[in-house]
């Protein structure tokens, strides 16, 4: 449904993003800061012109370099983080706007609006200003601006950063239901990786300005393609050139893993399956080496803790293990994985 080859030219940044949606799937972008998530947000809206590259929505185009529609004529619904709803208007004619400005009637417009606010639970707040509506009921109602034109790509971006913690979770799920009843296309924009997990049918990462990885959250957490993406996922991730059930690896150091693969390879492991010891363990693990600490900091109710070495390693130990093994910056120790525990793919 949604077509588009994304090219915007900074000079000392270029995104060039291919990305497709179909009809009723949502699509997160998810990378860094200052990957390119919004640049591409911005030029499917019409805000930033491509330097390269084309978007079509439905099989027209709507954009190339020099020209296209404007966006008031893209059938792109657009919710920014803010929101940016008009604080002078109620909830009702803030979502009237749409259908006016497209050239309905004040009735009709505000007829549409009001069913639009009892989709989203919102007709007891439909003459509220902004001012006097929680942070969840914000933006429901630009949301509900967004859809009640009828868009065929709804642009999302980072739709539930302004909330705090206890609200989140509650409108997460909601955001979520509306989405699955939305027929059109969905971009979203986050950096969080809980928000593109569970509002997301599909992720596509992104890091300085190029896709790095596309599939199902699933996919993107189980076989993470880059430090950014194992880092979210929470992984120590290593590559390298693989044997008969060894690994040597592009920044030294060799594991040994199940899999029987031969040539360019990804490995991975959570730290959780990294076991630290103070002297050479004995047994069967069969990767050991010596480490050092180079930075401990608490994860929850486990401590986390970096290590140096050849390859470097994240491990996870509860605090008394910490204490006891006397975790300190500088320490060194030995740090043992068992091959059943690390999982290689091609890279």
């Amino acid at each position: 449904m949604l077509h588009a080859h994304l090219v915007v030219d900074r000079g000392r940044f270029t995104l060039d993003l291919p990305l497709d949606v179909a009809a009723g799937e949502v699509v997160a972008l998810l990378g860094p800061n200052g990957a390119g998530k919004t640049t591409a947000l911005r030029a499917l809206a019409g805000l930033v012109a491509l330097s390269g590259g084309t978007i079509e929505l439905d099989g027209t185009q709507i954009a190339r370099p020099g020209g296209g529609l404007p966006p008031e004529r893209r059938r792109v619904g657009v919710v920014f983080q803010d929101y940016l709803l008009f604080p002078h208007l109620s909830a009702l004619e803030n979502v009237a706007f749409g259908p006016r400005s497209t050239g309905s009637s004040r009735h009709h417009a505000r007829v549409m609006a009001a069913a639009w606010l009892d989709r989203m639970g919102l007709a007891d707040v439909a003459l509220q200003r902004p001012g006097g509506l929680s942070g969840g009921q914000a933006q429901r109602v630009a949301l509900a601006r967004a859809l009640v034109t009828s868009p065929r790509l709804l642009l999302l971006d980072e739709p539930l950063a302004a909330l705090d913690a206890g609200t989140r979770l509650a409108v997460r799920a909601d955001l979520r239901r509306h989405l699955g009843a939305y027929d059109g296309a969905t971009v979203l924009v986050t950096h969080d990786p809980l928000d593109a997990m569970v509002l997301a049918d599909r992720i596509v990462v992104i890091e300085a300005g190029k896709m790095v990885q596309d599939g199902p959250p699933s996919e993107i957490v189980r076989r993470p393609r880059t430090e950014y993406v194992a880092r979210l996922a929470g992984l120590n991730l290593y590559r390298g050139v693989a044997s008969e059930g060894f690994v040597s690896l592009a920044d030294g150091g060799e594991l040994t893993v199940e899999e029987r693969m031969t040539g360019d390879v990804f490995v991975a492991f959570p730290p959780s399956a990294v076991a630290v010891h103070r002297q050479h363990p004995e047994g069967s693990p069969r990767n050991v080496w010596k480490v050092t600490v180079a930075g401990v900091e608490a994860h929850g109710d486990l401590m986390r803790v970096e290590f140096h070495g050849t390859p470097p390693v994240a491990a996870e130990v509860t605090p008394a293990a910490a204490a006891e093994l006397e975790l300190m910056p500088g320490q060194t120790a030995w740090v043992a994985v068992k091959a059943t525990e690390t999982h290689a793919y091609p890279a």
